[in-house]
C-alpha cells in the first residue's frame, strides 16, 4: 500500500493512469490531498464509486502522529510528530502580528554537530521523505482549525527545525515543487524560506531552481570561530568557499541573503565579533539576523547580554551593515530546535528506568 502523500503529482498521475483514469483525475487527487486535507479515499466524492474503492484498495493516506503539543504564554505552538517508524521530529508554530510562521524539519536528527544546537548533538537518525516534510503543514493546518483558527493564516514556511535541508536535497527539492503547485499547498517561493549552515553544490540547485529564499546560518565571523562551533559545516564548506559559493548565487536586482547569527555570551558577540563580520559582510549583498542563544538545562552556552546585542547591532549599523534583532519566542516551552525531543527522550529513558525497577 503506497502513502499517496509521498508521491509527485508525476507519481499520481502515473498511479491513475495504471487505473485507466484520464490525466485529470491526478490533479483531483492532489487537491484533495493538499487542499482539503483529506484522509480517507473514501471521501473523495468527486472521484466514481468504482474509481475509489480501486484507489483504496492500492493506496492509503498516512499522517505523522502528533506525540506532544506544547503552547507557550506567547502562542507559539511546538509539536512533536512520531513518523511511521517511530522517529520523531519537532515542528513549530510561530506566530505574527498578521499571520503565523511554521518552521520545518527536514532530518531525523542532523549530522552537522553544532555545538550549540541540541538537535547537532542527537547525530543523524535518517533523511525525511517528501511526503512526512509536508505532512508537517498538513498537521499544522488541521491543529490550527481545531483550535478555531483559519488554517489560511499559516502563511510563511521557514525549513529552520531539525536536519540540515540541502543535505536532503532530493527530498527537499521535491517538496518545494511541490509546495508551489496551485492546486495543492499554494505556497509562494517568496513565502519559504531554506535555512542551511551551507552546502556549496546544494546552494547552487536551489538557486538555479528559484523555489525558495535562502537564509544562511552563519553564527561566527572567522573560519577559526565558526570550526569551534560548527565543526561539520567549517570543515564541509569552509568559509572563503561558502562565501564564494554564496557570492555566484542568483539574486534578483534588489534582494539581499540573509545571514542567521545565533549570539553567545562571550563567545561571538563581543565589539571584535562585529568589526570582523562587517569586514566578512560589509560589501556584500546581506542582511543579519541577531539572535540572541536560547539557552535550556545543560547547554555549554549562555544566552548573551541585552547590552551586548544592542551594541553588537548598533556597530553593524555604523559600519553600513543592515542588522536585526530577532524576538525570541517559546523559551518557556524550550522552543529551539531540538530541545521538546531531547526532553521527551529523557523523560522516557527515566520511565523506562523506574518500571525496570
Amino acid at each position: 500500500m503506497v502513502n499517496l502523500i509521498e508521491l509527485t503529482l508525476a507519481e499520481l498521475g502515473a498511479l491513475l493512469a495504471d487505473l485507466g483514469q484520464p490525466a485529470y483525475r491526478a490533479e483531483q487527487v492532489w487537491q484533495w490531498l493538499w487542499q482539503k486535507r483529506c484522509r480517507d479515499v473514501a471521501e473523495m466524492t468527486n472521484l466514481s464509486k468504482e474509481l475509489r474503492t480501486a484507489l483504496a484498495d492500492r493506496a492509503t493516506i498516512s499522517w505523522p502522529e502528533v506525540a506532544e503539543v506544547q503552547v507557550s504564554a506567547d502562542t507559539t505552538v511546538k509539536l512533536l510528530l512520531r513518523l511511521a517508524d517511530g522517529a520523531l521530529v519537532e515542528t513549530v508554530l510561530i506566530p505574527e502580528r498578521t499571520h503565523v510562521t511554521q518552521c520545518l524539519s527536514s532530518q531525523v536528527g542532523c549530522p552537522m554537530a553544532c555545538t550549540f544546537c541540541s538537535t547537532g548533538q542527537m547525530g543523524l537518525v535518517r533523511n525525511m521523505t517528501m511526503g512526512e516534510i509536508l505532512a508537517q503543514i498538513l498537521v499544522a493546518q488541521q491543529y490550527l482549525a481545531d483550535q478555531g483558527q483559519d488554517p489560511d493564516e499559516l502563511k510563511n514556511l521557514v525549513f529552520m527545525g531539525m536536519g540540515e535541508p540541502l543535505l536532503n536535497l532530493d527530498e527537499l527539492m521535491k517538496s518545494l515543487a511541490a509546495l508551489g503547485h496551485d492546486k495543492g499547498l499554494n505556497f509562494s517561493p517568496r513565502r519559504i524560506t531554506v535555512s542551511t549552515c551551507g552546502v556549496p553544490k546544494g546552494l547552487e540547485v536551489l538557486g538555479d531552481s528559484g523555489l525558495a529564499m535562502l537564509a544562511v546560518s552563519l553564527h561566527a565571523p572567522t573560519q577559526e570561530l565558526r570550526a569551534r562551533l560548527m565543526p561539520r559545516a567549517a570543515a564541509l564548506a569552509p568559509l572563503d568557499e561558502l562565501m564564494a559559493a554564496l557570492d555566484r548565487y542568483p539574486l534578483r536586482p534588489r534582494q539581499r541573503i540573509t545571514y542567521e547569527y545565533i549570539m553567545l555570551r562571550g563567545v561571538n558577540d563581543q565589539p571584535e565579533h562585529a568589526r570582523q563580520l562587517v569586514r566578512l559582510l560589509g560589501q556584500r549583498k546581506a542582511k543579519v539576523n541577531l539572535i540572541a542563544f536560547n539557552a535550556s538545562p545543560g547547554a555549554r552556552y549562555d544566552s548573551p547580554e541585552r547590552m551586548d546585542i544592542l551594541a553588537f547591532e548598533k556597530m553593524l549599523h555604523i559600519k553600513g551593515l543592515t542588522a536585526t534583532i530577532r524576538g525570541s519566542k517559546g523559551q518557556d516551552i524550550a522552543a529551539a530546535c531540538g530541545q521538546l525531543k531531547a526532553e521527551h527522550d529523557r523523560r522516557t529513558t527515566r520511565c523506562d528506568k523506574d518500571n525496570a525497577q
